[in-house]
């Protein structure tokens, strides 16, 4: 079935409320049923082909079909079997000729816009659903390929699927392929029933589609008000006057008007008992609905797995998350041990050492906030794909820091390194693997972070901006800026400082750094100075717990964010519910 209508007239509402995608603000009325029976939209009943083309850009078409498939199809399945569906999956969407390339992103040449829509339905036929949903999925395609597309939905509808799609202006060779349409105008029903009589209802009500004009523009050029205020403006005028001359009664008469005749002599046509006769006998029919195995996806462990591969391949081909930082990290890493080098033990050296660890402790991590635009497109991804219930969202948040922890470590062992033996920090293997965890776990506390503002903020400029002024609030209380037991003790102190990853790392580097160091008093021959001294009396910092309760800290933070992320998404799914509402059909079923 094809749902047609101006832009605006509520063809992608409808199609949220049949797929059960709306939110609780939206009012539905009227009752929806599949087969006559109420049913929910679980995973493999439905599938739902967007506007908007979702992926991963460094992943080749082949590739991204295929995690799919890992990610739904039984794990008993076998590797041949997989391969041999996404093979056939590319072949029936033509996709052959760029199946091994890649999709495409900002440094990636990728495929085109056409082929990218012939992807998002093939990833969503994989699994041949029984009900397919798709949103206008000719939208920038050539006329040939428009009609490739809709001519493989039909073979689908021919072998027994339902496929509803909403479509916004079809040529006459891909309008001759439906079977039955939907006209929308502003919500309400203008026509239902075959497609083919459609011609017929509009030459009857008054309205004959011309000879040699496509009917669809013949529908639509009747049912659009949006320009009858074009068409006031131009009253008057001499071509307005020689069309309104015509003998076309829709150059003479207002589309609001036309529409409303439509709307009111389907009511009481017979197309419309047609309608409703085909609609009550498809309630009496005793047909249940296809039962999906509930085998029929993958293991959680599969998905895991699925997941954090296809994460690491992609992270691993951006550049600008994965090597641009690492160089980005490097260079400022030769930067700081350039102007620390070798900093000593001298009276001086005690301010820059905490200067220096206050550096990395604040603004090295700062600099992960780069990594966000990359994970707000995984983002998209996942929100898409949970939407189809491939997987869930712990499923998700694990695999994430998965294939992203050992990124991660090389990115803080190798700055770290650098970073510590040029400035020549307390010497030791431990202190040295301390510094190196200790700047992991921040980095990762900094992604976790992001992650928690993606959720919120799904905007990657507005994201920055966002996560960008939340770091910068526990910059200023780590305890570097301002001295702990100086910052004001309402809010900033407690508890603003003792939530802030900043605070512990900070304490952290200082006493794995000073601790069993002594250093040169300002007045020459006095003794020297502790390091223990030095945190308690310069720095204002306690000694009451060690170094690796800080550490501690910041990776307990670090999990906090991450189930902070995980609330986020289950409480979003709550108000938002994925495939909660049961669906209707008939057509009255909506009106905006």
């Amino acid at each position: 079935m094809a749902i047609m209508g101006p832009s605006g007239s509520g063809k992608s509402t409808l199609l949220d409320s049949l797929a059960g995608r709306v939110g609780n603000n939206v009012v539905l009325t009227g009752q929806v049923l599949v087969n006559g029976k109420k049913r929910r939209m679980d995973y493999g009943v439905v599938a739902y082909v967007t506007q908007e083309n979702v992926f991963l850009g460094t992943l080749t078409v082949r590739e991204t079909i295929t995690y799919s498939a890992h990610l739904r199809f039984p794990t008993k399945l076998s590797e041949r079997a997989i391969r041999d569906t996404v093979d056939a999956s590319i072949i029936e969407m033509g996709l052959q000729d760029c199946a091994d390339r890649p999709i495409g992103n900002w440094h990636l040449r990728g495929i085109s816009g056409g082929e990218k829509k012939r992807l998002s339905i093939a990833l969503e036929i994989l699994t041949r659903p029984p009900l397919l949903f798709l949103d206008e999925p000719t939208s920038g395609l050539d006329s040939a390929s428009s009609f490739f597309v809709v001519q493989t939905l039909r073979n689908m509808a021919r072998d027994g699927k339902t496929v509803i799609s909403s479509i916004h202006q079809p040529s006459s060779e891909v309008f001759a392929l439906f079977d039955d349409l939907f006209l929308l105008s502003g919500g309400e029903t203008v026509y239902f029933g075959d497609a083919k009589l459609a011609t017929e209802f509009f030459a009857e009500t008054g309205f004959p589609c011309p000879s040699r004009r496509n009917p669809s523009d013949h529908f639509l050029r009747c049912i659009n008000s949006d320009f009858d205020r074009v068409h006031a403006t131009l009253k008057g005028s001499f071509r307005l006057h020689k069309a309104e001359s015509s003998s076309d009664p829709v150059m003479r008469m207002g589309t609001s008007e036309i529409k409303a005749i439509l709307a009111e002599s389907y009511k009481t046509s017979e197309y419309a008992a047609i309608a409703k006769q085909r609609t009550q006998e498809i309630l009496r029919i005793d047909c249940p609905f296809p039962e999906v195995d509930k085998g029929s996806q993958a293991t959680w462990w599969k998905q895991l797995s699925t997941l954090t591969r296809r994460s690491s391949v992609n992270m691993s081909r951006d550049i600008g998350y994965y090597w641009l930082r690492i160089i980005i990290y490097i260079v400022v890493a030769i930067c700081v041990g350039t102007i620390y080098y070798d900093v000593g033990t001298s009276y001086t050296a005690i301010l820059a050492r905490a200067s220096c660890g206050g550096f990395i402790s604040g603004f090295m991590t700062f600099m992960s906030i780069g990594g966000f635009p990359s994970f707000v497109e995984e983002m998209k991804v996942f929100y898409l794909e949970r939407l189809n219930g491939h997987y869930g969202v712990a499923v998700f948040i694990i695999s994430n820091f998965l294939s992203s922890s050992p990124f991660l470590l090389v990115l803080s062992f190798t700055s770290g390194t650098i970073t510590y033996y040029m400035v020549k920090f307390h010497p030791g293997i431990t202190h040295y693997l301390y510094f190196c965890t200790s700047l992991f776990g921040s980095i990762a506390v900094i992604e976790s972070l992001m992650m928690v503002v993606a959720s919120l903020v799904p905007n990657f400029l507005m994201g920055i901006v966002t996560g960008a002024g939340i770091m910068g609030i526990m910059m200023m209380t780590a305890g570097f800026f301002r001295l702990l037991p100086e910052l004001p003790k309402p809010i900033w102190r407690y508890p603003i400082s003792y939530i802030t990853y900043g605070s512990w790392a900070l304490q952290g580097q200082y006493k794995n750094d000073l601790i069993g160091l002594e250093f040169d008093n300002l007045l020459p021959g006095s003794p020297k100075l502790s390091g223990e001294y030095i945190i308690k009396q310069i720095f204002g910092m306690n000694l009451n717990h060690s170094k690796w309760w800080d550490m501690a800290a910041i990776f307990i933070i670090l999990i906090s964010y991450r189930l902070l992320f995980f609330f986020i998404l289950k409480f979003k799914e709550r108000a938002s519910p994925l495939f909660s509402h049961d669906v209707c059909q008939g057509h009255q079923l909506y009106r905006a």
